[in-house]
């Protein structure tokens, strides 16, 4: 599932595509994608693309009188094509620019979303409640216990939570806990204010790290121009059950946590 760097890389090479360029067309193939995609996502034709942004995993195309809200799901991918571009199959929606090209979303397990939205985007139910972006000052360590307190799910449930930080994901919830030496298990209310500043200062540190390279490569996922991204490469636990620490050279254990894989060592994190 493509998470907030890989959706970060996406932005970053869709924009100069798209920013100040007005939409022509939009064509839907299948509506029925997670959400069924509005009629009303015409009313974009005809209209500017301002801004490219990003919150949490959604990408918001905004225009003066509305939003494309974009989610690329669990396996969804964008490209910026010449729009005379033949289909191939799971090509479901293309936004056709005054530029000739467009931008069309693929998605084979139609998990992603197309929404339109009229007025402020943060508004919407799907954004609302969201936490804060976790690349800002809006997060900090102080937030973490704060609302950490009295909790006792698993610390690693707690971050992933998008009411308490957006956009850390499992690959990354894995690899901030593995630096900062904290159990996955271990309740979110015993951890101390100064291991919360730790563990802050890494989730900021791998979250950028992941953007700067190109995002993390899944089976399902390549990014805007058609590149893998490498943080993959230097995964220190995701994907990693069963092999050395590269602390320690301790074998890394592997657990379920929410049903996600969990991934830690158990000398190095306490």
């Amino acid at each position: 599932m493509p998470e907030l760097p890989e959706v970060e890389v996406s932005r970053l090479g869709i924009r100069p595509h798209l920013e100040l360029h007005t939409i022509k067309q939009v064509i839907v193939r299948q509506s029925q994608l997670r959400w069924p995609v509005p009629d009303s996502i015409q009313q974009a034709c005809g209209q500017t693309i301002e801004r490219v942004e990003r919150r949490a995993k959604y990408l918001l195309l905004r225009t003066q009188v509305g939003t494309i809200v974009l989610h690329l799901g669990m396996s969804g991918h964008l490209r910026v094509l010449d729009a005379a571009t033949p289909v191939v199959k799971h090509d479901h929606i293309d936004i056709v620019l005054d530029s000739g090209q467009c931008l069309r979303l693929n998605d084979p397990r139609r998990f992603g979303a197309c929404l339109w939205v009229k007025g402020e985007p943060e508004l919407h139910p799907l954004l609302a409640e969201l936490g804060p972006e976790p690349l800002t000052e809006a997060f900090d360590a102080t937030r973490l216990y704060q609302r950490s307190r009295g909790r006792k799910s698993a610390v690693k449930l707690f971050i992933m939570d998008n009411k308490n930080v957006v956009g850390v994901g499992n690959i990354y919830a894995n690899e901030s806990l593995y630096r900062s030496g904290i159990h996955p298990k271990r309740a979110a209310g015993n951890i101390s204010m100064a291991r919360y500043e730790r563990l802050t200062i890494n989730i900021k540190q791998v979250l950028a790290e992941a953007i700067e390279q190109g995002g993390t490569t899944l089976k399902d996922f390549t990014n805007s121009d058609g590149k893998p991204g490498y943080f993959v490469q230097q995964l220190a636990v995701y994907g990693r059950g069963g092999a050395a620490c590269h602390g320690c050279g301790h074998t890394l254990s592997e657990i379920k946590l929410g049903q996600r894989a969990t991934v830690y060592c158990s000398q190095c994190q306490k």
